[in-house]
């Protein structure tokens, strides 16, 4: 169980979508930001770092907008659906290019291949969790 699943379940308010949904969208936004963040900083430390602009204003992005993503899920007292469903959208969407990007660099760069499945898992964890709202 992560500290995440286990602050919300400690939560006095309640969790509208669920503890263990709410915690898997949580910490794999978590976990690619910090992935995403890395990978940005090994891109600027590369050789061929022009040949890997987008990849890094994607992955600064793709960065931002899972802390936002993850914070926003883990605060139970105010929780808003529509922006929450909001969130995770565009969370989805960044991941999913961020991750296609990735990819076209994993074969030369380790870290875009890391970042690719960070990004991919985070996907899965958000769409799940906004398919489940909307059910």
């Amino acid at each position: 169980m992560s500290f995440t699943e286990k602050m919300l379940e400690a939560s006095p308010t309640g969790v509208e979508l669920g503890v263990a949904a709410i915690a898997a969208a949580a910490d794999a936004c978590a976990d690619t930001a910090q992935a995403c963040t890395s990978c940005a900083d090994s891109c600027l430390a590369e050789d061929d770092v022009a040949a890997l602009r987008r990849c890094i204003a994607l992955c600064q992005n793709c960065a931002d907008i899972c802390v936002a993503t993850a914070r926003t899920l883990c605060r139970q007292l105010a929780f808003d659906r529509a922006v929450a469903r909001q969130l995770l959208e565009t969370c989805v969407r960044e991941c999913g290019s961020c991750a296609e990007e990735c990819e076209k660099h994993a074969a030369h760069h380790a870290h875009c291949a890391i970042c690719a499945k960070a990004c991919l898992a985070c996907v899965q964890a958000c769409s799940e969790l906004r398919d489940a709202d909307r059910a």
